[in-house]
């Protein structure tokens, strides 16, 4: 069946893209709000596209028209956030901190998590998740008053001692990270340890037809 994406309302072509573009990467984004309470909210519009420069893209509307949220009106702000990445274990602490609290609640410290220093920005990462990716604005894509796409340049990378196999040559035990990802409907999330290897094949051995 096709659908015409430019005939249909938001939320249609909202539940089309988000059942079928999936798993999602999920980025527990970290900002500080203007009186310095941290902030906590994860997005499952992200993805890494690119290095040299090290680049992430986060897509994030609003609460409701004219209600932006509070991690985009805080990057925009201040020029710097933190990327966590969501193990199994985090799950239901990162669930807590999508319930739309005001700015003033720190999510945080609701979900029972902990923070460490970041190194290069001011915000702080979680100390529970297994990835955190300290980021300064690249840019701001505008598409509408309700809908951005915020730019990050990964400028820092924290990952688990234990996922590390080899510091020198950048190769991480990717499985011992057990990311989380997010799937359909309203809340449906999926591990990543189901997985199967299939070499990419040199076109000098494959016989051309």
């Amino acid at each position: 069946m096709e659908f015409d994406l430019t005939a249909l309302p938001p939320l249609d072509q909202y539940k089309l893209l988000a059942s079928t573009i999936v798993p999602r990467p999920i980025a527990w984004v970290v900002t500080l709000s203007p009186d310095g309470t941290t902030n906590a909210a994860p997005y499952s519009f992200f993805n890494a596209f690119g290095a040299g420069p090290p680049i992430i893209c986060i897509g994030i509307g609003a609460r409701a028209p004219g209600n932006p949220k509070d991690t985009g009106e805080n990057i925009r702000r201040d020029g710097e956030f933190v990327v966590n990445l969501v193990a199994r274990d985090n799950a239901e602490a990162m669930n807590i901190t999508a319930i739309e609290f005001g700015p003033e609640v720190n999510e945080i410290e609701q979900a029972g998590l902990s923070v460490l220093t970041s190194s290069k920005v001011k915000p702080p990462r979680i100390a529970e998740s297994p990835v955190a990716m300290e980021c300064k604005l690249h840019s701001i894509v505008d598409f509408s008053s309700d809908r951005s796409l915020v730019i990050g340049e990964v400028v820092a990378m924290h990952v688990w001692d234990h996922a590390v196999l080899n510091a020198a040559r950048c190769h991480i035990d990717t499985p011992k990270l057990n990311l989380i990802g997010r799937m359909h409907g309203g809340g449906w999330y999926t591990g990543t340890n189901e997985r199967f290897d299939m070499p990419r094949i040199p076109v000098a051995d494959w016989p051309i037809r």
